[in-house]
């Protein structure tokens, strides 16, 4: 077995008891762990980093729209093949999937089969491990993909969709897994040093012996060494050592608390979380944690974070999955992430249906409910009525042809007093509103009146119109009805 200069002279243990001979040979951090993909999700903080990120986008809704009008477009075809991308996976499984890959390996590939036209049936994806991008002469690339049974096979660029992150050479994405590797190799350092501290009785590991002699030569120390090891290893672990010709057993004196194990390992958390974008609230860590920004945090986390990577996808969609001549463009929904508790949601809710840019209907829909008929339209602001029941100046002046003559104010007693003149102003706009309404719909009725004048309803029963059904009849009708309230 080969082994380099480097790793003769890293004065490892290679005795019987050591793990040199036991582990494979790859690129060791500082800290002397291997980190990979896989040992790295043995760290606490990187697998809820990469759980996060991935349920996360798995779960957001895909929503096409056509470009320029943001006119949202249903029953495309695209939307099924994401719902199930191939015959083994439904399409939370692989999205989930197919972030997992971003975050670990920072590229992640799926297979494009179509049928005889042309269309996409099936993305089935393949282990960034077992793919490698060959550049060609032209600047293209093409792919060699190796098989669960060690076979070969090429495909080429338009065959395969790619999704890379952070990119140095515009083809493969920077791993997080490979850029965090020392930060990582801390973490899992110090989660086995906790491990085989507990499993030594919690009691160091190490210690010294003191001999008053000196021994032979280099070989009689060696020896001497290997043999007390022996002694305390394995099925020995425990018993009793004797030492002869005047030895003495010193334990290490250094502590965790000495050596601040349990800070250290709190601080692989931020690190972690800095690494992959995500809160560390998120990891479970609530030291700096409060009720006024674990809000704000959580929000940054979508912005900062999440928003990313669904860019990421989006753009491959439209690149790759989308024809040119259809003219759509791709988008995450993040209504569910945004929605906060109840009671900011309906108070979002109310605020969007009095100022009319919301119906009913979509706030029942958004909160999982069923629309009911007649909620469909929206609500202006003014007098809280449908649209097409509220007034239209146009329309008013069309059916009060000739425009009405302004109704001559009526002569106040006090012309000094300035509340009289209020609400002899308001009393004029609630009475021409109502004759625009009464024109235009013909309603009469106590209750309608009644609350557009803000009159009680018992001040005009036996109210009747006009005979002649002018707008300047009719207001000032209701201006004398308002006087007598």
């Amino acid at each position: 077995m080969f082994i380099s200069k480097i790793r003769a002279g890293a004065g490892e243990d290679r005795s019987p008891f050591g793990d040199f001979w036991f582990e494979p040979i790859s690129t060791r951090t500082l800290s002397g762990v291997r980190v990979s993909a896989e040992s790295a999700l043995q760290l606490s903080a990187v697998f809820r980093a990469v759980v996060l990120l991935s349920g996360h986008l798995a779960m957001l809704p895909l929503e096409l729209k056509k470009q320029g009008s943001k006119k949202r477009v249903t029953g495309h075809p695209l939307q099924a093949l994401f719902k199930k991308p191939n015959r083994w996976q439904n399409g939370f499984e692989w999205r989930q999937m197919i972030m997992g890959h971003l975050l670990l390996r920072g590229t992640a590939y799926n297979e494009i089969v179509d049928n005889t036209r042309g269309e996409i049936t099936e993305l089935i994806p393949l282990h960034p491990d077992r793919v490698k991008i060959e550049q060609l002469e032209s600047g293209d690339w093409r792919y060699r993909v190796r098989d669960v049974n060690g076979t070969e096979r090429t495909l080429a660029r338009g065959q395969v969709w790619k999704l890379c992150g952070l990119s140095s050479n515009g083809i493969t994405g920077l791993s997080v897994v490979e850029c965090a590797r020392e930060s990582i190799g801390l973490g899992l350092s110090a989660q086995t040093y906790g491990a085989r501290f507990f499993a030594n009785d919690a009691r160091p590991s190490g210690g010294w012996i003191e001999f008053p002699g000196k021994f032979a030569d280099r070989a009689a120390r060696t020896l001497f060494r290997e043999s007390v090891q022996e002694a305390q290893a394995a099925a020995n672990r425990g018993k009793m050592m004797v030492l002869d010709q005047g030895m003495k057993y010193h334990e290490v004196g250094l502590n965790n608390k000495d050596s601040q194990f349990l800070e250290s390992r709190k601080f692989q958390i931020s690190d972690i979380a800095r690494w992959f974008g995500v809160p560390p609230h998120k990891l479970a860590d609530l030291d700096r944690a409060t009720f006024s920004n674990i809000e704000q945090q959580a929000l940054e986390y979508i912005t900062d974070s999440l928003l990313i990577w669904a860019e990421i996808w989006e753009a491959g969609i439209e690149d790759i999955l989308l024809f040119d001549d259809e003219g759509l463009e791709a988008e995450f929904s993040f209504a569910k992430l945004l929605r906060g508790d109840s009671s900011a949601r309906y108070g979002n809710y109310q605020k969007g249906i009095a100022a009319g840019w919301l119906t009913r209907n979509e706030a029942r829909e958004d909160d999982g409910r069923e629309p009911l008929d007649g909620l469909n339209e929206p609500l202006r602001p003014l007098n809280m009525v449908e649209e097409s029941d509220a007034e239209d100046p146009e329309d008013d002046t069309e059916s009060a042809a000739p425009p009405p003559k302004e109704p001559k104010q009526p002569a106040l007693e006090d012309d000094t007093d300035e509340n009289a003149r209020r609400m002899q102003t308001l009393l004029q706009a609630n009475a021409e509103r109502t004759a625009r309404r009464i024109i235009k719909s013909g309603l009469i009725e106590i209750d309608v009146i009644a609350s557009a004048m803000a009159l009680p309803e018992s001040a005009i029963q036996g109210w009747q119109p006009p005979a002649a059904m002018t707008f300047e009849n009719i207001t000032a009708a209701l201006l004398s009805l308002g006087k007598k309230a």
